[in-house]
C-alpha cells in the first residue's frame, strides 16, 4: 500500500467527519425549532371485524379507532378520517391530531362547543392503520402491500356509515405516498400529507419504488382530489424538504404545498417526527378536517384548507367588517407624510391619512386584533377597517365619500418580542400572537381637480391592548445585480435608504438553491431597538416557501430555500433570484444588510443530500480497479492484489477522472445524471470532491476487510485445509437446488446474496496461498506491460513449474479478493431490503409471503462464482484463446452507470454489475465449473 493511499484514506475520513458535523449543526442554525408539546388521553379501539374476509393482510396489519378518553363516546358517529403512518411509523401517531379535534369540537366532556353546534358540524372519527413499523421507504412491495390494506380499510370504514359518505385521508412521511397511491378514488374527499417526499424517494434502491413514484406523479397531475402537503423545512433531518413539494398539475386541480416556517401561527421549522405532534401544526390540521366534514364540493374544500393552513402566499376571501361606518364616527385628519401610530388605543376613532401625489401603497399593521377576516387564533377585540375616501375639497368640514380598499396582501406575520429568541425553544408562538399585515395599492387619481383623497383607518373595540401602525410606502424596490460569485470570500452590502414600514429587496442574479446558504447581518445606527413595536423583521420568500428572521444586532441570520435542488425536477421554479421583505415600525434605523456565503451551512446541506451517492460511486471505483487488474493479467502479468490495484487506480486514473467529473458538472444534464445539478457551474467542485472522498473510503473499506480476515487467515493456515480442482460435486448441485427452493418460496434473494458474501469472505480469509516461489534460473524473466499486445499461446505448453503453479494460485486469490471488495460495496444496495425482511419477520412473522424479491436468477451468478472460488485454486478469470474480446471491457458500462446514474437510482448499478457477473459465469467460469474436455485441457495448462 502506497503512501498516497494512506493519505487519501485519512483525508476521506476527516472529510466525512467534517461533513457529518456540519450536517448535524446546520439544522439548528438554519432554522431553530419552536414547537409546544401536545397532551392527550388516548385510547385505541381495535376493529376486529376488519378481518381476512376483507383483506388477506389482516394477520399482518390491523386497524384501530381513536377515542379521547372522557371526552367522546366509543361509537363512531361523525366524519371518518383515515391516518396512514410512514416508514417505521405507528398508528398511535394520530393521537395528537385526533385529540386536538376532539377537544376543539367539545367544549367540555360530551358537550359540543357552541361554535360547532350552531353550524351542525359533526365530530371526527379518526381511524389509523397499524403497519407494525414496516420499513416502507426501502421496499416497493411493502408500500404496495400497505396500499392494498389501506384501500380495503377505506371500504370497511365506509361500510359503517351511510351511503355516499366520503373519507378524509392523512398520511405522514411515506404514509403520504401510500395515500397518493390510493388515487383515483371516489371515496376520498381530500388528502393531507405531512413531511411526505412526493418528488423524490428518500432511498432509491428499488426499481419498484421508481415505478410507484411514476404512477403517483401521473395521479397528482390529473386526479381531481384536493391535496395539501405540509413540509417541515430545514428542521426535517429525514428527508430533504424540497422533495415534499407537490408537482403543479396541468389541469385546475387543488394542489398546495405549505412549509411550516411560513404557516401562519407556526413560523418554525418542524422535525420529521415532530410534525404529527407539534401543537402549532396539529390543531390547524384538526380544525381544517373538522371544517371539511360539512362541505362536499372540491372548491369549498380547497377554500377551507387555504383558510386554516395558510402560508401568506394566497390572498384569502375577505369581507368588510360590519359596524364601522366612517361617516358616523369622529375622525381626525393627520398631517401629510405622518405615520399612524396608536399604542394601546382606548377609543373608537377614524383617522384620515392624506394620499401622497402619485401611485403608492398603503401598509397597516395591527397587533393582536383583526383586519377584515384576518386575525390570530385568540384575537383581542381590537378591529380595524381600511377605506379610500374622496372629497371635492380638503376641508375637514365636508363629509368624505368612502369605499372599501381591497387588500393586495392580507396575512399574519409573527410578533417578535425584542431580546427574545425566535422561535422560543420548546414553546414557539402562542395562538394569540401575531400581527395582521394589510397592504393595498392606492388607485391613481385621473385628474388633480378630482379633489382630495384620504385613506381612512377606522379603529373600534379598543380596550388598551395591542397597537396599530400604518402609512404609505413607495413602490420602489431595492434591486442589486449581485451574483453568488461576488460573495465567495467577502461581504456585499445592500444599503437601506431610509426607515420605512416595508422595504423590498430583490437580488435577481443570486442563486436560489437548496445547497446555497447566505449569511445576512443587519447594520444599524447607534439607536437602540430594544423598545419598539415592530423591530425589523426579514422575510425570505421563494416559490412555495417563506421564512421569517428577526434582524438583531448580534445574531446574523441564514437564508436558505427548498426550490431548485439536486435531483428535483421543478420546471416551474427558477434557480435565480432572492426576494427579501423587511417589515418594520420604522422606529429602528436599519442602514444596510451585509450578505455573504455561509460555507459551513452549504457543506452541511450538501452532505445531507449526497450521502446516498457514495455506495454507487464506490462500486464504480472498485469496478475500475478490477478493470485495471484484469488488463495486467490479460497481457500475461501477475494479477495485482487489491491494494496494488487501488494504488494504480489512484495514481494513474483518479487524476483524469477528477478532471472529467469537474468539467462534466458544467454540462446541462438532466436531474437524474451525475449529481443532479443540471450544469450549475458554482457546484462543479462537488463532483470531484465526492469522488476523492469515495475513493478514500474504498481504501479504508479494504483495510477493514484485511483486519477482519486476519484472524481467520491464521486459523486457516494452522488447520492446513487443502482444496482440490476436481470440478463440480454432487453436494454443490444439492446446495444450489436447496437455495433455489428457499429463495423461490421463503427468503428474498438479498438474503442469499448476504450468504454469498459471508461464504466468500470466509474463503478469502482461510484460503490464503503462500507467496509465489522465485522463478527457476533456467527460465528467463519476461517483461510485460499492461498496454502491450496480448501474447500468443502455444498449443502444447510445457508443464508449469512450481513457481508458476504458486503464481496461478496467488492470481486466483487476488481475483477472489477483488470480487470480495466488489460484493462488499454491493451490500449497501441490498441491505435496506434485508432490514425490511428482518423487520417483517420480527413483527408479523411468516403471516404473508415476502412478495417481490424471490428471483433466484438475480443471485445465481454470485452463487456460482462464490462456490467455484471455494474449491478451486486456478486463475479462473484468465483470458482464454477463444475470447475475441477480453471480458474485462464489459466492466466499462457498469462503471459509467455507477458514476452517471449511481447517485440517483442505485439499483441501476446492481443491475449492470449483475449482467457482467452473468457474462463471467457463461464465458469463463461456466466451462471450467461444469467440467468436460475443455476443463481438462485448461487444468492441464494451468498445472
Amino acid at each position: 500500500m502506497s503512501r498516497i493511499s494512506y493519505a487519501l484514506g485519512a483525508v476521506s475520513l476527516f472529510l466525512v467527519a467534517i461533513v457529518y458535523k456540519a450536517a448535524s449543526e446546520t439544522t439548528s442554525s438554519l432554522s431553530p425549532q419552536g414547537c409546544r408539546m401536545s397532551y392527550m388521553s388516548p385510547s385505541y379501539l381495535l376493529q376486529p371485524h376488519f378481518n381476512s374476509s376483507w383483506t388477506h393482510l389482516a394477520k399482518r396489519y390491523s386497524l384501530s379507532l381513536y377515542r379521547e378518553v372522557g371526552w367522546e363516546s366509543n361509537e363512531p358517529r361523525g366524519v371518518p378520517v383515515l391516518f396512514i403512518p410512514g416508514n417505521a411509523g405507528s398508528s398511535h401517531q394520530i393521537r395528537s391530531i385526533a385529540s386536538s379535534a376532539a377537544r376543539q369540537f367539545y367544549s367540555s366532556p360530551y358537550t359540543v362547543s357552541p361554535e360547532f353546534s350552531s353550524r351542525s358540524l359533526k365530530p371526527l372519527d379518526f381511524y389509523a392503520v397499524e403497519y407494525n413499523e414496516d420499513l416502507s421507504a426501502f421496499h416497493g412491495p411493502t408500500i404496495e402491500a400497505e396500499t392494498t390494506y389501506a384501500a380495503s380499510a377505506i371500504s370497511y370504514i365506509l361500510s359503517l356509515y351511510p351511503a355516499n359518505t366520503t373519507i378524509i385521508v392523512m398520511g405522514h412521511s411515506m404514509g403520504g405516498i401510500v395515500a397518493t397511491s390510493l388515487l383515483p378514488s371516489p371515496n376520498i374527499s381530500a388528502i393531507i400529507t405531512m413531511s411526505t417526499p412526493h418528488a423524490l424517494p428518500p432511498a432509491r434502491f428499488d426499481r419498484r419504488i421508481a415505478a410507484l413514484y411514476d404512477r403517483n406523479h401521473a395521479a397528482l397531475m390529473y386526479d381531481s382530489t384536493p391535496m395539501l402537503s405540509l413540509c417541515g423545512g430545514a428542521g426535517d433531518l429525514m428527508i430533504p424538504s424540497e422533495a415534499c413539494i407537490l408537482p403543479q398539475p396541468e389541469t385546475p386541480v387543488y394542489r398546495r404545498t405549505v412549509f411550516s416556517s411560513a404557516l401562519e401561527g407556526c413560523w418554525t421549522s418542524v422535525g420529521h417526527q415532530v410534525m404529527v405532534w407539534c401543537h402549532q401544526v396539529r390543531w390547524r390540521v384538526a380544525r381544517a378536517a373538522l371544517e371539511m366534514g360539512a362541505v362536499e364540493s372540491m372548491g369549498e374544500l380547497g377554500a377551507i384548507l387555504d383558510r386554516w393552513l395558510r402560508d401568506g402566499q394566497t390572498v384569502p376571501h375577505v369581507s368588510s367588517l360590519e359596524g364601522l361606518d366612517v361617516n358616523a364616527t369622529l375622525h381626525e385628519i393627520l398631517p401629510a407624510e405622518r405615520i399612524l401610530a396608536l399604542h394601546k388605543p382606548t377609543e373608537a376613532r377614524t383617522y384620515l391619512l392624506p394620499v401622497p401625489t402619485g401611485a403608492t401603497n398603503f401598509v397597516l399593521y395591527l397587533a393582536g386584533g383583526s383586519i377584515l377576516s384576518m386575525k390570530p387564533r385568540s384575537a383581542i377585540p381590537l378591529l380595524a377597517d381600511v377605506r379610500i375616501c374622496t372629497a371635492s375639497s380638503p376641508s375637514p368640514s365636508e363629509t368624505p365619500q368612502c369605499n372599501s380598499l381591497a387588500p393586495r396582501t392580507l396575512e399574519l406575520i409573527p410578533d417578535i418580542a425584542p431580546g427574545r429568541p425566535f422561535p422560543v425553544p420548546h414553546e414557539g408562538v402562542d395562538e394569540s400572537q401575531g400581527i395582521v399585515h394589510f397592504e393595498a395599492v392606492v388607485p391613481v387619481m385621473s385628474r388633480e381637480s378630482d379633489g382630495a383623497r384620504w385613506v381612512a383607518v377606522s379603529v373600534s373595540g379598543a380596550d388598551g391592548r395591542g397597537w396599530v401602525m400604518g402609512g404609505f410606502v413607495d413602490n420602489q424596490v431595492t434591486e442589486k445585480a449581485y451574483s453568488i460569485h461576488d460573495m465567495l470570500y467577502k461581504d456585499v452590502s445592500i444599503p437601506i435608504d431610509k426607515p420605512s414600514l416595508q422595504t423590498e429587496v430583490r437580488l435577481p442574479q443570486l442563486l436560489s438553491n437548496a445547497l446555497a446558504v447566505y449569511r445576512v447581518t443587519a447594520v444599524y445606527s447607534s439607536q437602540s431597538c430594544s423598545d419598539v413595536r415592530l423591530p425589523p423583521l426579514l422575510r425570505h420568500t421563494s416559490p412555495s416557501e417563506a421564512h421569517f428572521h428577526p434582524l438583531t444586532h448580534d445574531r446574523p441570520v441564514l437564508l436558505h430555500a427548498h426550490t431548485a435542488a439536486p435531483f428535483i425536477p421543478h420546471p416551474a421554479f427558477s434557480d435565480r433570484g432572492v426576494n427579501l421583505t423587511i417589515f418594520s415600525s420604522g422606529e429602528c434605523e436599519l442602514q444596510a444588510l451585509r450578505i455573504r456565503l455561509d460555507w459551513w451551512g452549504m457543506l452541511g446541506r450538501a452532505g445531507a443530500r449526497y450521502w446516498a451517492a457514495a455506495p454507487g460511486w464506490a462500486v464504480g471505483v472498485v469496478i475500475w480497479s478490477i478493470f485495471l487488474s484484469w488488463g495486467i493479467q490479460d497481457v500475461g502479468g501477475p494479477v495485482p492484489n487489491v491494494s496494488e490495484s487501488l494504488s494504480i487506480f489512484t495514481r494513474a486514473v483518479l487524476p483524469s477522472m477528477l478532471a472529467v467529473a469537474f468539467f462534466a458538472s458544467f454540462l446541462p444534464l438532466p436531474v437524474d445524471y451525475l449529481l443532479g445539478n443540471s450544469g450549475e457551474a458554482f457546484f462543479s467542485p462537488i463532483a470531484p470532491t465526492l469522488l476523492l472522498m469515495v475513493t478514500g473510503l474504498v481504501h479504508v473499506s479494504w483495510w477493514l476487510l484485511c483486519v477482519l480476515m486476519w484472524p481467520l487467515s491464521r486459523v486457516g493456515r494452522m488447520t492446513g485445509r487443502q482444496r482440490d480442482d476436481s470440478g463440480i460435486r454432487k453436494n454443490t448441485l444439492f446446495s444450489m437446488f436447496l437455495i433455489f427452493i428457499l429463495v423461490f418460496l421463503i427468503i428474498p434473494w438479498q438474503v442469499a446474496f448476504l450468504g454469498c458474501w459471508a461464504i466468500h469472505f470466509f474463503t478469502c480469509a482461510t484460503h490464503t496461498p503462500p507467496p509465489p516461489l522465485a522463478p527457476s534460473s533456467t527460465t528467463p524473466p519476461t517483461s510485460v506491460s499492461p498496454t502491450s499486445r496480448y501474447p500468443p499461446r502455444s498449443r502444447s505448453p510445457p508443464p508449469p513449474s512450481a513457481a508458476q503453479t504458486a503464481q496461478t494460485h496467488l492470481n486466483a486469490h487476488h481475483h477472489n479478493t477483488h470480487l470480495l471488495l466488489l460484493m462488499t460495496w454491493l451490500l449497501p444496495l441490498v441491505a435496506p431490503v434485508l432490514a425490511v425482511w428482518v423487520r417483517t419477520l420480527a413483527t408479523a412473522g411468516l403471516t404473508t409471503p415476502f412478495d417481490g424479491d424471490h428471483s433466484f436468477w438475480t443471485v445465481a451468478p454470485y452463487l456460482v462464482l462464490v462456490d467455484f472460488a471455494s474449491w478451486t485454486r486456478s486463475s479462473f478469470l484468465q483470458r482464454e484463446d477463444h475470447e475475441f474480446v477480453s471480458i474485462r471491457w464489459f466492466w466499462i458500462p457498469p462503471a459509467l452507470v455507477a458514476f452517471f446514474w449511481g447517485a440517483y437510482w442505485t439499483y441501476e448499478v446492481f443491475d449492470w454489475v449483475w449482467i457482467v457477473a452473468c457474462l463471467m459465469v457463461v464465458i469463463r467460469v461456466g466451462p471450467k465449473y461444469w467440467g468436460g474436455a475443455y476443463w481438462s485441457s485448461a487444468s492441464t495448462r494451468s498445472r
